[in-house]
Parts: structure tokens; C-alpha cells; sequence
């Protein structure tokens, strides 16, 4: 799709700068000092938008990344990041509603549960509303409304990359930029500081979805992309060697980071080769039971905490167990139920039963569907995409699927628990929905293929 070429854009930019100028003029009389320098910032914000409109493809790839680099914390955490994709989706509703004068969306079977969860979520928020505990007070509507923006956001990119990326060179632009800022963001945040450079700043933290799919995609394109030189796939290996080098070597306390990275490769071999996959499981599965052994000893009590935790979500998921109580809630239900004999607010540190307490099991059946549908169109894809990058695509994005599974166990790394990994953590969690749609566009690519083979 080429976002409004033509009568549409015509119609838009003369309706962008005439409201540009309108607002500089009631600036100039009623506004402050502070505020009369934001309006410094308006053409190039402008010219973002325009940019936008013309090459949706970017705006993900400079979505994707810019949060890692602008270190913008608005109020409880809000970044960057949310704006970009915010601001995509409302370019891209206004063409489909300007352009269109409708809402097509990519034919796959998972759109649908996507939207359902969609909807779910939004009947819940409504439904939190109501006064489900006498003596506990709601999340602030700020903190109920942060919790939905994170699923809406999250779908939305999921869905702008399915429908917008039309083309295999973005797709491929997409990865390469990605890896490539991972490449530099070992440089300035590990290398430069050994010569004596504070460059360590300069890269805002990341969280373990960043490197689930800086190994997943590094790792099949090094292992599948024949079509890549020699040198560019050992270069390739290279990054996966040494980010699990950090991770184990630096990380290892943090299992959230390395055990799902693990899970990437073995995801990946397992699905090129079933018999690779039979010989690497075990070894792999005793491999992480030992590695495992040693973080369980040294945080016995937060693993122990975490169990004592899900009973208590367990009786207040029961209040409402079809349509949960609503984003964030739970979190100041939490002290009527005492842990270890203190009344405390905690979450639940597990993506599947935040889902559950705050869109009930029904959002849980809903968003399970979806990454059933992912997996499935993965599975399919590995095999009909062309050889080279596409079906290393499939491969890789396969096993950042599996390595997401693994990590919403043992923490809010998919869906960010607004009083946990918070809004912040959404600068990180959308790679994840980022690349999977990623899958969705390039099943559109081999479909529009084989009707143009079977037309000719």
C-alpha cells in the first residue's frame, strides 16, 4: 500500500500547515516562554508526520528503535516509543478512513483473535470499573487507562506491520537495522567505556524481549541465509556469541534473559531439523536444569515468594474469572490478602496471570489463540517462503515466538504490568509484536506471489 498518493495527500497537507500556522499565531498571544520554544519543534514535527505518511515502513524501523536512544520518560514512564507507534496508528487509521473510506485489514487467521482480545480488553476496562472489593480502592484511572494503551499499542503494531510492510526490502530493512543497532549498541555500551569513553548512557536499558530477538534473528539468518557472504553470516554468529556472553557471564542472575534466548536456538534447530531438534532438547533441558539449579539456590526466597503470590491471584481471580477486574486493579487488592503476614501491594511477575486477573480467562483464551494462529502461520512459512532471508525470517521469528512464551512465565515481558516493568517497558516489548507481524506481511508477500504464478 502506498499511504495517500494523490487527491488524499493533497487534501492533508494544506490542512497540516494551515493548522500549524493557526497554532503559532495563538501561541504567540497566549503562550508561555517554555511552551513558545516547542513551537521551534513543530515544523520538524511536521515534517515527521509527512515523512510518515509517505513511508510508513520507516516510521516502524525508527519506532522500533528510537526508544533505545531518546531518553524521554514522561509521566510513569511514557516514551517515545508509545508516541511513534501512536502516532502511526493514527496516520494510518486517518488513510484507511481519508483514502480508503475503509478498513481493510490482511487476510490471516491472526487477525481475528487478535481483535477479539481487543475487544476483550476493552469490556474489561469497563467492567473494572465496578466496586469488585468494599475495602480496597481502584488503580488510578491513569494506571487502568496505561495498562490498556499497552495492549492497544502492542495489537497496533502487531497489526501496522501485518498491513503496512508490503514489500520484502522494508521487511529486510526492518532486520538489518535492528541488528545492526545491536551491534552498535555493544560497541558504545561495552566496548568505548574499556577505552576510557561514558558512553554507557547513551543506550537506554532493554529488556529480555530485546535479546530473545537479537538471538533469534541473528541466529537464523547466520545459520539459514545462504544467500548472505560467508563473512556477513560469521559476523552474525559472532553478535549471538557475545550477547550470550553477556547474558551469561554478566546476566546470569537474571534468567529472564538468558533462559529464553536459549530457548530461541534450540526453537530454531528444532523446527529446521526434528532429528536436531531430538538430540539438542535433552541436552539443552539438562543444560538449563543445572544452569537453573544454581539461580534457584541463590534466590530460593523470590521463587518461593512468587508461588505464594499466584495463590493469592488465584482467590482474587475468582471474583471475576470471565472478564477479570479490569487493568491494574488487582494490584491495590493485593493487601487485603496478607503474603508471609504482610499486608503489601505485589504483581504477579507472570504475563498469564496478569491476563487472567485483569481480562479474566476469556482474554486468556483470546490472546492464547493469537499466538497459536502466529505459531501456525510461522510453521507454514518456513517452508513456503523463498530460500534466503524470507524463510530465515520464518525460522527466526519462530523462535523468538517460542522464546516469548517462555519469558511471559517468568515475567510481564510481553504485556508490561503497568506497577512492574511498567510503561518504560514497552520500548522493549514491541520488538516482539513488531517482528511477528512481520510474519503476517510476509505471508501476504508468498500469497500475492502464487496468484500472480497460477495467473501466468
Amino acid at each position: 500500500m502506498k499511504p495517500f498518493l494523490g487527491v488524499s495527500q493533497l487534501r492533508l497537507r494544506p490542512v497540516l500547515v494551515i493548522g500549524e500556522l493557526l497554532l503559532i499565531a495563538t501561541l504567540a498571544f497566549m503562550a508561555s516562554q517554555r511552551q513558545l520554544t516547542l513551537v521551534l519543534f513543530l515544523p520538524l514535527g511536521v515534517g515527521l508526520v509527512l515523512t510518515f505518511l509517505r513511508w510508513p515502513s520507516l516510521g516502524l524501523i525508527v519506532a522500533s528503535l528510537a526508544g533505545f536512544v531518546v531518553p524521554y520518560h514522561g509521566f510513569s514512564g511514557f516514551n517515545v516509543t508509545m508516541i511513534l507507534v501512536a502516532l502511526l496508528l493514527g496516520l494510518w487509521l486517518l488513510d484507511m478512513m481519508v483514502s480508503r473510506r475503509q478498513i481493510p485489514l490482511a487476510p490471516s487467521r491472526t487477525v481475528w483473535p487478535l481483535l477479539s482480545f481487543l475487544v476483550v480488553a476493552a469490556i474489561s476496562f469497563g467492567v473494572g470499573q465496578l466496586p469488585w472489593f468494599t475495602f480496597a480502592v481502584h488503580a488510578p484511572l491513569g494506571a487502568q487507562l496505561g495498562g490498556l494503551a499497552i495492549v492497544v499499542l502492542s495489537a497496533g503494531t502487531f497489526l501496522l506491520v501485518a498491513n503496512q510492510v508490503r514489500d520484502l526490502g522494508w521487511l529486510r530493512t526492518m532486520t538489518w537495522a535492528f541488528l545492526a543497532f545491536g551491534v552498535l549498541a555493544i560497541i558504545v555500551g561495552s566496548v568505548l567505556p574499556k577505552f576510557g569513553l561514558s558512553t554507557q548512557k547513551l543506550i537506554q536499558p532493554a529488556g529480555s524481549v530485546y535479546f530473545i530477538w537479537l538471538v533469534a534473528m541473528a541466529f537464523s539468518q547466520a545459520a539459514l541465509n545462504r544467500d548472505l557472504h560467508p563473512g556477513w553470516r560469521l559476523a552474525l554468529g559472532g553478535l549471538v556469541l557475545y550477547t550470550f556472553y553477556d547474558l551469561f557471564f554478566l546476566r546470569f542472575v537474571d534468567k529472564s534473559g538468558w533462559l529464553p534466548s536459549l530457548i530461541c536456538i534450540v526453537a530454531i534447530i528444532g523446527f529446521r531439523s526434528w532429528r536436531a531438534g531430538l538430540i539438542l532438547i535433552p541436552v539443552a533441558a539438562v543444560a538449563a536444569f543445572y544452569l537453573m539449579t544454581g539461580v534457584v539456590s541463590s534466590e530460593e526466597y523470590s521463587f518461593s515468594t512468587r508461588f505464594d503470590a499466584w495463590s493469592i491471584m488465584a482467590q482474587i481471580i475468582k471474583i471475576n474469572p470471565v472478564l477479570g477486574l479490569g487493568f491494574a486493579n488487582y494490584y491495590w487488592y493485593t493487601p487485603l490478602f496478607h503474603i508471609r503476614g504482610y499486608a503489601v501491594s505485589f504483581n504477579s511477575h507472570n504475563n498469564y496471570v496478569d491476563i487472567v486477573a485483569q481480562t479474566g480467562f476469556v482474554g486468556l483464551v483470546c490472546f492464547l489463540l493469537f499466538l497459536w494462529q502466529v505459531g501456525w502461520l510461522g510453521w507454514r512459512l518456513r517452508e513456503q517462503a523463498p530460500a534466503g532471508f524470507a524463510q530465515a525470517y520464518a525460522y527466526g521469528a519462530l523462535g523468538g515466538l517460542a522464546g516469548m512464551v517462555v519469558a511471559g512465565m517468568m515475567g510481564d515481558w510481553i504485556l508490561p504490568f503497568f506497577y512492574n516493568i511498567g510503561l518504560d517497558g514497552f520500548r522493549t516489548s514491541m520488538l516482539g509484536w513488531l517482528f511477528l507481524g512481520g510474519l503476517v506481511s510476509l505471508e501476504q508477500m508468498v500469497t500475492r506471489q502464487k496468484l500472480s504464478a497460477a495467473r501466468k
